[in-house]
């Protein structure tokens, strides 16, 4: 059975008998099908240019497709002006023909035959979109035959609008310029929708002959050209006479424009994610000029002193969308600045900037209330040293205001009582990208810049602490996304999600902390000096990285979030370059142009009552006087309470302290005393004049302390020490301290049994023991005694303390 059989049987056609007839049938059968799939699914599969709109619509930056055309991705519409100047200069019947103008074909071959060349090819807009996807088939007869054959295909599977966009999608406008929407811009810098009769004309005659007339080349054929077609659309009424000859005076591009340049980074990201594509933003156009404007200010004076780079990123709390994106500074022209980085996107070290999450958290978790004292004395810890920005030890501060100091040496301390991994483990959890390491590594550096972070991620944790704070407030609930990622995309926003009964962090927490970042001094606790001016409330954190390599500042309202990062993007440190000095004047400049909002509400239902010690901060205890009465997290109401506070025992002049060994009971005056620990005591005296030592013990009454009256702070925890080689080669010694409650007393040093001698006030001695276990012993003149031992293992260069 041969082919044309066997389909016959298969078709099973009544009337079609004969041989002629099945092989007629069969051939009819295959120019249909053949007719049918002579076009392709999709037209064209050029690479398109990545083009980014900020949320109004408006143009921020293009990339150039990766063939090195500009060509923008295919619009579904038109413009009106220029569908009506290009149908009148190219297919005015365009709406009425099949896709073939066989009157304009019959014309144009009249016209071809009596100028002996071809002066006009007939061809309507269909088959011109044919022709231009076929990629620059010659001009032949029968290509031509083909163009008309697809162009009838073409008007069957698309509508004339459809075919339109795709004409003014790809037609060719000269140089690298593909498509009306990169032509707009391109030759006239605004977008096709806003192009005027004159523009739009220009246009409409370039493809005809986009090798012979461009903007800045034979430009009298082009005016010839436009003028004529605006005559034309006189003529059909589309134009009055008036428009018309406005529109003649208007001048002709004279040079290809620049694409706008608004937000580079971002662009770069956007092409990144989504090449090719055209992207609507949630970038706020007129913030983002705004926020560039005020980079430019600022970049001037920081290049002074050899600071290149500055980021900024402003979000939206309720949806963290990014409304401003500066990745960097724009390049000056003197050098490779690194301006070409994102370093929103760039890991760099965090400085202090983590340090209220760790409030937070101990918030949270009852660890501490707002006002608890922490040790700020001299600390090593493993090894580990960590000096407060100004040098000086306050003794003990309050954690509120260890954090608005950003107080370094407090903040060790907290997280060492909160726990290295536990905190790790958090701020994965908040959307810290960057610990790609375990917590182990990190150590209790991580809250001194130990770590590195993304300016992206860091607001995105600002912008998720201050959503979940509204949304509790809006609602008394947490919701399943209140914690995400920010995004740039507008199509990318989400709704809220699903209830929760509780968070990573609580409202009240969370309110608590932005409430001590209202207030932020300077990083050396200068008195005098308060927080920036605004017009608006602005819990706001600063931090600055090891060798003034990295400044930040991120501020956080209601309804925004602002991040600032100044640097340099190589890593190369700058005197001056603090968070505080470079960052946050410009973080409050981008606050001062966006719109005001009132504070948070306090989250009354996260918060209980409760008796707190002024002086201590801690839960009232009961020797406790003088109480205030303030909200914490409902966890605080577990905290430990004052242990500060103690009943102590005087004579009836109330100069000395006594017991029931040397004094009756009925002559005791009891009082309670707020009474630091001796280190504490020994830093906090010397910055609060009005703290009150504790009176001596009487005479007759010697030796009956009952308390700790002598406290090792060098070394307090090593066990193990080196001896230090100075930078002449020669061995260095160590400073041993101690701190005893009786400024006058004297302490007398001996070293393995041996007397060494002694110290009054300032109790430091130089040391140098040979390698091998030791013991150190602290006697006062009371007999009171206090031992350290201590091994000696090696020498080490450079050891600091």
């Amino acid at each position: 059975m041969g082919i044309d059989e066997y389909f016959m049987n298969r078709l099973n056609i009544k009337y079609c008998k004969t041989k002629k007839c099945r092989i007629f049938l069969l051939a009819f059968l295959f120019v249909v099908l053949g007719f049918y799939f002579s076009l392709p699914a999709k037209l064209f599969h050029d690479p398109t240019s990545t083009i980014l709109f900020s949320r109004e619509g408006k143009l921020l930056g293009a990339r150039i497709a990766k063939d090195g055309q500009w060509r923008f991705p295919e619009s579904e519409t038109v413009p009106e002006k220029f569908e009506k100047a290009l149908l009148c200069f190219e297919d005015q019947y365009f709406y009425y023909h099949p896709g073939v103008n066989l009157i304009a074909m019959g014309r144009a071959i009249v016209q071809n035959i009596k100028a002996g060349r071809v002066v006009s090819g007939g061809s309507t807009l269909s088959m011109q979109l044919i022709r231009i996807s076929r990629k620059g088939k010659e001009r032949t007869v029968y290509q031509k035959a083909i163009e008309i054959v697809k162009a009838f295909r073409l008007e069957l599977g698309y509508s004339k609008k459809e075919i339109l966009a795709l004409y003014a999608s790809h037609a060719p406008f000269g140089g690298n310029v593909v498509g009306l929407d990169a032509a707009a811009w391109r030759f006239f810098g605004q977008k096709a929708d806003d192009l005027s009769w004159a523009e739009a004309a220009t246009l409409a005659v370039l493809p005809n002959a986009p090798s012979l007339i461009y903007p800045g080349k034979n430009s009298e054929k082009l005016l010839v050209k436009r003028n004529r077609l605006l005559d034309r659309l006189m003529g059909k009424g589309s134009i009055d006479s008036t428009t018309c000859e406005l529109a003649k005076l208007e001048d002709l591009p004279s040079k290809v424009h620049v694409l706008p340049m608004l937000a580079p980074h971002l662009l770069d990201q956007a092409n990144s994610d989504f090449q090719g594509e055209r992207i609507i933003s949630s970038i706020d156009y007129r913030l983002q000029i705004q926020a560039n404007a005020i980079v430019r200010k600022y970049q001037a004076n920081l290049e002074a002193n050899q600071i290149h780079n500055i980021a900024v990123l402003v979000l939206d709390v309720e949806t963290g969308e990014s409304i401003a994106y500066i990745g960097n500074t724009a390049a000056n022209g003197k050098g490779d600045n690194g301006n070409q980085v994102d370093v929103i996107r760039a890991p760099r070290s965090t400085g202090s900037v983590l340090k209220p999450l760790l409030f937070a958290s101990m918030l949270n978790s009852g660890e501490i209330l707002p006002n608890t004292l922490i040790a700020d004395i001299p600390t090593q810890i493993a090894g580990y040293s960590p000096k407060n920005f100004n040098l000086r030890y306050d003794g003990a501060v309050p954690a509120h205001e260890a954090l608005s100091r950003s107080l370094n040496v407090p903040s060790v301390r907290m997280l060492r009582t909160h726990g290295v991994e536990r905190f790790h483990h958090m701020l994965k959890n908040l959307g810290l990208s960057t610990l790609n390491r375990p917590a182990g590594h990190y150590g209790l550096s991580l809250i001194l810049g130990g770590a590195e972070g993304e300016l992206w991620d860091l607001c995105g944790i600002y912008a998720d602490l201050a959503r979940t704070l509204n949304h509790f407030n809006e609602s008394k609930s947490y919701f399943s996304n209140n914690i995400r990622k920010p995004f740039y995309r507008l199509k990318d926003s989400l709704p809220k999600g699903k209830k929760e009964s509780n968070s990573i962090l609580s409202a009240g927490s969370i309110y608590q902390t932005f409430d001590a970042l209202l207030e932020v001094n300077r990083p050396d606790g200068e008195s005098g000096w308060k927080s920036f001016s605004s017009s608006r409330k602005v819990a706001w954190k600063t931090g600055t990285s090891f060798g003034f390599r990295d400044a930040w500042a991120i501020g956080t309202t209601p309804n925004y979030v602002v991040g600032v990062w100044v640097g340099n993007a190589d890593g190369e440190g700058r005197p001056d370059l603090t968070g505080v000095g470079a960052a946050a004047p410009i973080m409050f400049d981008v606050f001062n142009v966006l719109p005001t909002q009132k504070w948070f509400d306090i989250p009354y239902s996260e918060l209980e009552s409760v008796e707190v010690c002024r002086q201590s901060g801690c839960r009232a205890g009961k020797w406790c006087e003088t109480v205030d009465t303030m909200l914490v997290c409902k966890a605080g109401l577990e905290s430990k309470s004052c242990p500060y506070h103690r009943l102590i025992h005087l004579d009836a002049s109330k100069r000395f302290q006594v017991n029931s060994n040397c004094e009756s009971v009925g002559n005791m005056v009891h009082e309670s005393w707020f009474v630091l620990p001796p280190a504490m005591e020994w830093y906090y005296k010397k910055r609060n004049p009005l703290y009150q030592t504790l009176p001596p013990f009487r005479d007759d009454c010697k030796g009956n302390y009952g308390h700790q009256v002598m406290e090792l702070i060098y070394p307090k925890n090593n066990d193990q020490l080196f001896i230090p080689i100075e930078l002449d080669g020669m061995l260095g010694k160590l400073v041993f301290e101690i701190a005893h409650h009786d400024p006058q007393a004297e302490v007398f040093w001996h070293l393995d049994g041996n007397f060494i001698g002694s110290t009054v006030f300032l109790h430091q001695m130089e040391l140098c023991p040979d390698e091998g276990e030791h013991e150190l012993t602290f006697v006062d003149e009371q007999g009171n005694t206090l031992s350290k031992k201590f091994a000696i293992v090696g020498k080490r260069e450079n050891e600091l303390r």
